[in-house]
């Protein structure tokens, strides 16, 4: 892809300031970051993000602070920061966008998985994210340690934008089931005591498009939306897009490492159906997301009508629902 010039300027600024001899660079995509892959001849691969206006230079910072504890003390392979040819992490992108950051790290290596995830594969993510999880028990931020969290408030954001748009993507008769699977969300939350095993610095968006393998050992990325949660918020983010019998295989890793309490399925629905909401309220302002978001409304009904009758449904068939 042809980069913009904006975009191209000021990438080849950033190099210049880190000192790199690239011989490469490639646009990778564009979603809350811009973000390029360079390859250079002494440095490696690497990953330069041009951040959008929503992240504050003490968020990124933050989140570099969080990928160098987890590389340096959890020794889990992460995308972490370099410092330009000054000693600095974090860069503006020029006088004419002065709130807008670049930041450079390494590259990590691997795979999407192609085709249909082994088992093995699938117990190695629950580990790796076990791993994560004992890591942020673990952490000690700085006094300037500042990231967003994903619960009740990040919640109310999300159903604000879905509830202005959804004639879009579900007719009303099914959006009544929307309705009232956000009350019981929102009461399921309050519900939950925060303490210091079950909630703390996640990923925020552990998704499979966030994961790459190297000879069968997973590799999470794209820690822009990391900050504080439940950790069951990682967990049902991972089950969502797995059938049933690839969700036991990712929780009995999980579990190898980090036990979860008996009663931990009704919270994970929780999650996994407020993680649902939260990514068609993201996916919905988009004209050309639509036709999908439809095609997917009858196996969203019938998640949501498997959470109000409160019965158990992350490792059981479901069937999809008429879409009225």
């Amino acid at each position: 892809m042809k980069l913009e010039t904006a975009a191209r300027d000021i990438v080849l600024r950033a190099l210049k300031a880190y000192d790199l001899d690239w011989t490469k660079i490639e646009y990778i995509k564009q979603s809350d970051s811009i973000t390029f892959k360079v390859e250079t001849e002494t440095a490696g691969k690497l990953l330069l993000r041009i951040h959008g206006e929503r992240c504050s230079r003490a968020e990124i910072l933050s989140e570099l602070e969080w990928l160098r504890h987890l590389s340096q003390t959890a020794e889990l392979v992460v995308p972490v920061g370099l410092p330009d040819s000054s000693g600095c992490y974090i860069m503006e992108t020029g006088e004419q966008e002065p709130d807008r950051f670049l930041t450079v790290m390494r590259w990590v290596e691997g795979e999407h998985a192609a085709g249909k995830l082994t088992k093995e594969q699938l117990h190695a993510v629950g580990v790796m994210l076990a791993g994560m999880h004992e890591a942020g028990e673990q952490f000690v931020p700085s006094a300037e340690f500042t990231r967003p969290a994903w619960g009740a408030d990040s919640f109310r954001k999300d159903w604000d934008k879905l509830e202005r748009h959804h004639s879009a993507m579900v007719p009303e008769a099914g959006w009544k089931l929307y309705q009232a699977a956000a009350a019981r969300i929102r009461g399921d939350l309050e519900a939950m005591t925060p303490d210091s095993g079950s909630y703390g610095l996640i990923h925020g968006d552990l998704h499979f498009g966030n994961v790459v393998f190297t000879e069968g050992q997973p590799r999470a990325i794209d820690f822009g939306r990391c900050g504080y949660g439940f950790y069951l918020y990682d967990l049902a983010a991972a089950l969502l897009e797995l059938s049933t019998e690839q969700r036991r295989s990712l929780i009995q890793g999980y579990n190898s490492v980090r036990p979860l309490e008996p009663d931990v399925e009704r919270k994970l629905e929780c999650f996994f159906v407020m993680i649902m909401i939260g990514n068609y309220s993201h996916h919905i302002t988009n004209p050309d997301e639509h036709p999908s978001l439809r095609e997917e409304q009858p196996y969203a009904l019938a998640y949501l009508k498997e959470y109000l009758a409160d019965s158990r449904f992350l490792f059981k068939r479901i069937e999809p629902a008429q879409v009225e």
